[in-house]
């Protein structure tokens, strides 16, 4: 049985993931309580524990969503890229035939997602931890989860720049290619490139140069 910390923890960080919860936004104990069914000691553990993490910070008393600015951002998007390119390389190596096909399966069913980037993003998100459990390696995958949990502090996704969505999901194709081939060095650049033109959006959409279709 899961404890209610866990619960509370997941339950929040979950919130903050999907964009319910946005950098800035302030998080009040009574009010998670009440949203989510559970007591206050439970969400004020999981707010520490989130504190901790640095995805919450202060502000005055009360925590609010943290934010990135441009310096953690593109700190975050170089470790996310070797990490991830590490995955790759290691899942081309190590990963079983089913576990390849469950990634081509994934490129293909997402392809019915175009045009809606909450669902891309989501779907997104399965396609790389579907990665990074292939490398079969246990220290890795706990690095990424690290990461991940920060990306969850962005206020939206790069898939939501006009015709971004198209491009991932060709280049999640060549990433599942590269792994079926079992070619790690191509699998390995190809998650990397994928890392570096996903930044290259963001970096427009936050400066307005494209546009985001949210």
């Amino acid at each position: 049985m899961k404890s209610p910390i866990k619960d509370a923890y997941t339950l929040i960080l979950e919130a903050i993931d999907m964009g319910i919860f946005k950098p800035g936004d302030r998080l009040v104990e009574s009010d998670l309580a009440d949203r989510f069914g559970v007591s206050r000691t439970p969400i004020r553990e999981a707010l520490q524990r989130l504190e901790t993490q640095s995805l919450l910070a202060r502000d005055g008393r009360s925590l609010i969503v943290a934010s990135l600015d441009h310096n953690q951002l593109a700190e975050l998007y170089v470790v996310r890229a070797e990490l991830e390119g590490l995955a790759a390389s290691l899942a081309a190596r190590h990963a079983t035939e089913e576990e390849v096909r469950v990634l081509r399966d994934m490129v293909d069913d997402d392809r019915k997602l175009l045009g809606d980037p909450q669902a891309l993003a989501r779907a997104n998100r399965r396609f790389h931890k579907q990665i990074h459990l292939a490398s079969h390696n246990r220290f890795l995958v706990q690095q990424l989860d690290l990461v991940h949990r920060s990306m969850a502090l962005m206020a939206t996704t790069s898939l939501a720049a006009r015709g971004r969505d198209e491009d991932a999901l060709r280049e999640h194709d060549a990433i599942v290619s590269a792994i079926e081939a079992r070619d790690a060095d191509t699998a390995g650049e190809a998650l990397r490139a994928h890392i570096s033109k996903a930044f290259v959006t963001r970096l427009k959409l936050d400066s307005g140069e494209v546009e985001s279709t949210v």
